[in-house]
Formats: structure tokens, sequence, C-alpha cells
């Protein structure tokens, strides 16, 4: 006799052993711009599968938990980060992952989620994970399970964040040149911007910086000092700043 069949129905007639049981879990897809250069938040795995290799922070959502819940949760305990900020992250859910294979363990689904956040400070290793590091996007090899896909998805999803909102400023210091913004838009989306077009649409885009009254900056090199300017009152661009057609994160 099987499960099922000794199973007793629930009180709404309904078998939960009907079907075979699976594990969910969350996995958080964490970016920031750090020295000129996108970085991404990894944790070395302290068991297996795959110890000793980078993954991103994660793991399984618990019984009486939601799927956002877990995932800060498994963010401070996996990198320690403090809890407050921890709790006044934007996670963005990404998708979920749900391929039959993606963990050797069983049947696991995974809900995504990702953040591109200015500022956050230097993780350790928490939890299962032996190590937890800010790394540059790229510079690791394969990452465990099927992160390097829910990574890629995450930078196109916060590539395309850019070009709606004006979550670019959040990485500039406080009063900054355009060439300091245009920075921040060339690390994420990995793409080099004409210098003129990127100004005018910049200048145009209503809300989006404001021009500093006093002198201009130098910021080096030959040429004219450079303007400064601080982020606007607009959260939204309209129009959006769009990538150049045929590039994306």
């Amino acid at each position: 006799m099987s499960l099922a069949d000794a199973a007793p129905p629930t009180a709404e007639g309904y078998d939960k052993y009907a079907f075979e049981p699976f594990a969910v879990t969350v996995d958080l897809a964490v970016l920031t711009v750090r020295e000129e250069s996108l970085h991404v938040l990894l944790v070395q795995r302290g068991q297996e599968p795959y110890a000793g290799e980078w993954a991103l922070p994660g793991g399984f959502v618990l019984p009486r938990e939601s799927a956002e819940t877990a995932a800060r949760r498994e963010l401070a305990e996996e990198t320690g980060l403090p809890e407050a900020t921890v709790a006044g992250l934007h996670l963005e859910q990404l998708r979920t992952y749900s391929d039959p294979d993606r963990d050797p363990r069983m049947r696991v689904v995974s809900v995504a989620f990702t953040a591109l956040v200015p500022g956050l400070p230097e993780p350790r290793g928490g939890g299962d994970a032996a190590e937890a590091r800010w790394l540059p996007y790229g510079s690791y090899g394969p990452l465990a399970f099927d992160h390097d896909r829910i990574l890629a998805d995450a930078r196109e999803r916060v590539g395309a964040k850019l070009e709606y909102t004006c979550l670019a400023t959040a990485f500039c210091p406080p009063e900054f040149t355009l060439g300091e913004l245009r920075q921040v838009y060339e690390t994420v989306w990995g793409v080099a911007l004409d210098r003129p077009n990127f100004r005018r649409k910049v200048l145009t885009t209503p809300g989006f910086v404001r021009a500093v009254e006093g002198p201009p900056r130098r910021t080096g090199g030959r040429g004219k000092p450079a303007a400064l300017y601080r982020a606007g009152e607009a959260t939204a661009l309209h129009p959006p700043l769009l990538r150049p057609e045929g590039h994306s994160s």
C-alpha cells in the first residue's frame, strides 16, 4: 500500500500526500557598484552539494514563512549584514526557477530576488556559508546550482531598472559630474555611451538632475572643469534613458 493510500484525507476531502513533496528555496542576486565596477554578493558554500564553491545567498523557506521573509532571513544569516540593513532593502522578485534537476538533493523550486543597492557594508560568512564577499561581476568560476542563470537574469533586470528610474544617482556622490553619472550606467550596462548624447538626454529629462550653484569642479586630465549636479526630484524617467540599440546587460 502506498503512502497516498495509507494517509487519511483532510477534512476538505483533499489528500495532501497524493503528490510527491518538493522544497521551496529563495536565492538573492544582490549587486552594487564599487570602484567603478559592478560587484555581486556571493557566499562560499560550507556543505554539500557544491561545498567550497561560490553561490548566491539563499536557502530553504520554512513551513510558516513567506518567500520574502525567508529571503531577508537567509541574507542576514549567510552574509552577516545587519538585520536592520537587510530589513530596509528593496528586494524585487525576479522570477521562479523550477527545472526538475536544478538541485541534486531533491526537487527544489526557487523564488529569486534581486536588488541593486549602494553603500552596503562588508559581509561575513554565517549560517551554512563558509565565507561571504563582494566580488567583481564575472571574476569567479561557475556558480553552484543554476545561479549563473539567475545572476544573468538579475543583471538584465537591474539594467532595465536604470532605464526607467533615477536609481543611478544613488551611486554618485551628493554632488557629481555627468561623467560620474555616465560611469554608473556604463558599469551596469557593460557598454560605452556616447558622451554628448548622454549629456543631452540627462539634461532634457525633467527632474533627473539639477545643477549645483558655484564654480565647476576639475576632474583631472585635459579639458575645462566639469559642472556639478545633484539628484533631482524625479523618481521615474520620462522619457526613459534607454540602452543603445542591440545592447543588453
